[in-house]
C-alpha cells in the first residue's frame, strides 16, 4: 500500500503556526496561556490553568495538558477503558470525567502516570477530549481534531492540514 502524499501546508499568518513545522519525534512545551476545561454544557469549571503542557507533533494540533493540581477535586475516576501506549510518552491512562449532576463522560481524559523519560515532565498531567468537553485556550473554544483518534486541539493561530480526517493515516 502506498502511503498517502504528504499535503500542502496552508500559510500561516501573523500570529499563527503551522503543524508542519512542528518536530517529529514530537516537543513538550510549556504553556503560560490561559486554558480552561468545563463540562459539555460550559455551566462547571473542571479546569483551569496558565501552565498547561502543549505536546508538538509535525501534522497534529497541539495536545494540551493540564497539571493535576489544577483539575477540579472529585472530577476524575479512574476509567474502565483500557490503557493504549504512545511510541512517544508510554502507556496511558484513562480518566472519566464526573460532572456535576452525577454524569460521567467515559474516557473523557486521559494522562501518563509513569512517562518515557523525554516526557517526564508530563507524569500526571491530564489532556481531556475537546469533543467531549467545553475547551478554551485564552477564551477562545477548541474545535477537536477530526477522525476521533488523537486528542488535539483545533484553535485559529494553528494551521493545518491536520492529521485524523479520512485519508490521512499515511501521513
Amino acid at each position: 500500500m502506498t502511503p498517502a502524499p504528504r499535503p500542502r501546508p496552508l500559510p500561516a499568518g501573523p500570529g499563527q503556526e503551522s503543524v508542519w513545522d512542528y518536530p517529529r519525534p514530537p516537543a513538550l512545551v510549556r504553556s503560560p496561556r490561559g486554558v480552561e476545561v468545563r463540562s459539555p454544557d460550559g455551566a462547571a469549571v473542571l479546569a483551569r490553568t496558565d501552565r498547561a503542557w502543549r505536546v508538538l507533533e509535525t501534522s497534529h494540533p497541539p495536545t494540551w495538558y493540564v497539571p493535576r493540581e489544577d483539575v477540579a477535586d472529585g472530577v476524575l475516576v479512574r476509567s474502565a477503558a483500557p490503557a493504549t501506549t504512545c511510541e512517544w510518552k508510554g502507556r496511558a491512562t484513562y480518566w472519566d470525567v464526573v460532572l456535576p449532576d452525577g454524569g460521567r463522560l467515559e474516557a473523557a481524559a486521559w494522562s501518563y502516570e509513569t512517562p518515557t523519560p523525554r516526557f517526564a515532565d508530563l507524569a500526571g498531567a491530564l489532556a481531556f477530549a475537546p469533543a467531549q468537553v467545553a475547551a478554551t485556550v485564552d477564551g477562545e473554544r477548541v474545535r477537536p481534531q477530526e477522525g476521533g483518534f488523537y486528542g488535539g486541539w483545533v484553535t485559529d493561530d494553528v494551521v493545518g492540514p491536520f492529521k485524523g480526517g479520512p485519508g490521512t493515516w499515511g501521513w
